[in-house]
């Protein structure tokens, strides 16, 4: 009996008398079991899910291993992959590689070898001309296997323990799978391989499999009909022949329980038409039954596979349990970090799913607002001013229905303890509050009579021929809000007053809220039929998967903490954002500043609410005033605020006992925190925020109007005040009706940006049948431009947004 386990344990084959009595009986009833189990299990349901994934078997495709020439490896990639693979290895995740290549690596081997055989004598006498013509031999694929076998092995050993990582090979044919002993010897080797920290590399025996057939490398035969072989343990699934990596790879998953498969060839994933194509678009989920709803395009340059081939393996590894993504293994761009992105749950190619959402995609929700936000634009000012109206009438009349899931929301935030005070008053709503919403919504309505098609300037470049410069929507609009609820009505009446479509994403802690806000919303818009116009993105949406749909989003709004505009901007390397990063404001105190003034603006700006972007953060102080009633009484005032000061290099060296000296002088504190330094000059003061300051809100606090003027013509921010709180920089208190953010940045709006901020403007020439060649230096025709009065009853509409 000992001896019987020990060969079992090995992997070796037991006595037949043993398989009679003892092995078959019980192998069948536990791979029954596995198989029940599998056609039982779940796969995510969802890309962020996949985070959770345990054991993962990655695929390398012919084309992701293999160099062009399809003659050697593509070193660069593999040594991507081998380092995502075991960094992934590493952080005690299971994984396993099936893997291609062999073929490529001995075809190279191979040449190398016939080249350097030839005799120095044949070389000689054939002729230098029939040297560079030599064609080299055609290579049979299972002798280029054989011999590039080892040395593919070879290859990924090194790799792998450079990052102290073992590795072990494993060569399977059809027979491994359809065999049971052999099936439960692969098996028991592998599980015991993944219990010892290792990774195994698979890969179908090429030197030996049969040669392929086309078009029926992954036919699924329905075991229950009759096939022999596993008919006890899989009765009513399909099996898949092991006659590619795609389909060893699916069925390696199934077999070994993994929670995900990454396929990697070279391209992005699936799409809805051939790749190439220019209506073609990449499928982020796909579910079954899709199948018949695609066309596949060309196969890949190298490998017997193919992206049907691909699409039936995932399918069949979707039914036994495992989450399957395809995406491209190639790009120069990614391939560094597509299996840890795919990992982290990213936006990477294609996503098998077999639950279905109910509603639709973010790809269809932006696609929906555009095609409505076109619309939109194309109304009556007074018609989206009518809309703008509704809704406000709607939050008033609806309040206790908001209330009510507002109330949901708080109960849940307060219960879970992870929002400070600050957050939970920008979540809660009341009476007021939605009133007050309702004034600036009202505002707004009356604002937009003249925002879209407003003309801007009017010229007449010659007889009968017109240009006019009009303002037009931006187009499709991301506006991202954390635990703010009352954002979403605020943006919402902005970009329907501007013709723009929005897509709101607002933090899950406000979810119940922001989803009664958005139906009062749509209610408002269904009024002139553009219901769809703004949209509300699910809270499972990663804000950098957004920020990858630059063909579909036209700008991004960020408004919360400093954290989320940073992230965003990093994020979204081809959509414009607008926004701040930090909010690192000034209070300069200058020689001749009032007392009282000065008090009043620097509690106001430091006290009134120190979260905001807008609160001071520094105050400036010029050395004459140090050591007077006025400084001293700065101070005493702050400290009955019970605001904890820092104390700026210069501040500190004139104080024999100083607060804390501050350890950078470009700090956003958000809280009831500032630091204080001392500068010579309104000069210099200036030189210190230009340094140090992030370009939001700068404030002088003079009675010297020559010093304050210059302030504010030499400073360089986007809003600059005198003998004014910090707190005015805001899109309220500057009569906008209401803001979609501040923003920081040169290009576009800067500060508060309301309603004028969402438009842009286009170019439209009316003529005669005007050509180009009737202006060239022998036409007979003069440019007059003469500028036309721009003033006009109604403003033009147009039919269609700006060009994209």
């Amino acid at each position: 009996m000992l001896l019987q386990r020990l060969s079992l344990r090995a992997g070796l084959p037991p006595s037949p008398r043993t398989q009679r009595t003892t092995i078959f009986p019980r192998l069948a009833k536990a791979l029954t079991q596995v198989g029940l189990a599998r056609a039982k299990s779940n796969s995510f349901t969802h890309r962020g899910e996949l985070r959770k994934a345990k054991r993962i078997v990655v695929k390398l495709g012919s084309a992701v291993v293999t160099r062009g020439d399809e003659c050697g490896l593509a070193l660069g990639r593999l040594a991507s992959v081998v380092e995502q693979v075991a960094m992934l290895q590493n952080q005690g995740r299971e994984m396993m590689i099936v893997t291609s290549g062999a073929v490529a690596f001995g075809k190279q081997r191979l040449r190398h070898e016939i080249l350097l055989s030839q005799s120095v004598r044949q070389a000689l006498h054939s002729g230098q001309n029939q040297i560079k013509d030599m064609s080299v031999p055609v290579f049979e694929a299972r002798a280029c296997a054989a011999a590039g076998q080892s040395g593919l092995m070879a290859l990924y050993e090194a790799m792998f323990t450079q990052y102290s990582t073992c590795t072990a090979q494993v060569l399977v044919t059809n027979l491994d799978f359809h065999d049971d002993q052999k099936r439960w010897n692969l098996n028991s080797t592998l599980q015991e391989l993944l219990r010892m920290n290792i990774v195994p590399i698979i890969n179908t025996n090429d030197a030996v499999v049969p040669p392929p057939e086309p078009n029926s490398d992954l036919q699924g035969v329905n075991v229950g009909k009759g096939t022999g072989g596993t008919e006890g343990q899989e009765q009513g699934r399909e099996v898949i022949s092991i006659k590619d990596n795609d389909s060893l790879a699916a069925r390696l998953a199934v077999e070994m329980k993994a929670d995900l498969l990454i396929a990697l060839s070279d391209v992005e994933g699936l799409y809805d038409s051939p790749p190439g194509t220019d209506d073609a678009k990449l499928i982020d989920i796909f579910y079954p039954g899709d199948q018949l709803s695609i066309t596949y395009g060309t196969k890949s340059r190298v490998g017997i596979g193919g992206m049907e081939a691909k699409v039936k393996a995932a399918l069949w590894a979707l039914q036994g349990g495992t989450s399957v993504v395809i995406a491209n293994g190639t790009h120069p761009k990614v391939t560094g970090h597509v299996i840890t992105d795919i990992v982290e749950g990213k936006k990477v190619g294609t996503f098998f799913s077999e639950v279905k959402p109910a509603g639709p995609t973010v790809e269809q929700q932006t696609e929906m607002a555009r095609n409505s936000g076109r619309t939109l634009a194309a109304l009556h000012p007074e018609q989206r001013g009518e809309i703008i109206r509704h809704l406000a009438n709607l939050l008033v009349e609806k309040k206790e229905e908001i209330l009510a899931a507002n109330k949901m929301d708080m109960d849940i935030a307060v219960n879970a303890g992870q929002l400070s005070s600050a957050l939970l008053n920008r979540l809660s709503l009341s009476p007021a509050k939605l009133n007050s919403l309702a004034i600036g919504l009202r505002q707004i309505a009356l604002a937009s009579r003249d925002s879209v098609g407003r003309v801007l300037r009017r010229t007449r470049v010659a007889h009968n021929l017109e240009l006019e410069q009009i303002t037009v929507p931006i187009g499709v609009l991301l506006v991202i809000f954390e635990a703010r609820p009352d954002c979403l009505p605020q943006v919402s009446a902005l970009a329907i007053a501007s013709g723009n479509a929005l897509l709101a994403k607002g933090g899950k802690e406000a979810a119940n809220t922001n989803r009664i806000l958005l139906e009062l919303t749509q209610e408002a818009l269904d009024i002139h039929w553009v219901k769809e116009a703004v949209q509300l993105v699910s809270t499972r949406e990663e804000v950098e998967d957004l920020c990858r749909l630059d063909e579909m989003i036209d700008l991004i709004i960020p408004r919360g903490s400093s954290q989320l505009v940073k992230n965003i901007q990093s994020a979204a390397k081809g959509i414009p954002v607008l926004g701040h990063s930090e909010g690192i404001c000034h209070v300069y105190i200058d020689s001749e500043a009032a007392i009282d003034k000065a008090i009043k603006i620097v509690r106001d700006s430091k006290c009134d609410y120190p979260a905001a972007c807008n609160a001071m953060e520094t105050l400036l102080v010029h050395r004459d005033i140090l050591r007077t009633p006025l400084f001293d009484q700065i101070i005493d005032m702050l400290r009955t605020e019970q605001v904890k000061i820092h104390a700026g290099p210069r501040f500190a060296s004139n104080l024999t006992f100083s607060p804390s000296e501050v350890k950078s002088l470009r700090t956003e504190y958000g809280d009831l925190e500032c630091c204080i330094e001392v500068v010579d000059s309104m000069q210099e003061a200036i030189d210190h925020i230009h340094r140090y300051g992030s370009s939001h809100t700068d404030v002088i606090v003079t009675e010297n109007e020559d010093t304050a003027e210059r302030f504010l013509q030499q400073l360089d921010s986007a809003c600059v005040f005198w003998n004014v709180s910090s707190r005015f920089a805001d899109g309220y208190r500057f009569g906008l009706g209401a803001e979609v953010g501040i923003s920081t940045a040169r290009i576009h709006a800067r500060g508060p940006v309301g309603l004028e901020g969402l438009l842009t403007t286009k170019w439209v020439l009316r003529g005669d049948g005007h050509t180009a060649a009737d202006f060239s230096e022998q036409g007979t025709m003069e440019y007059l431009h003469e500028n036309l009065p721009v003033t006009q009853p109604q403003p033009r509409q147009i039919a269609a947004q700006s060009e994209e």
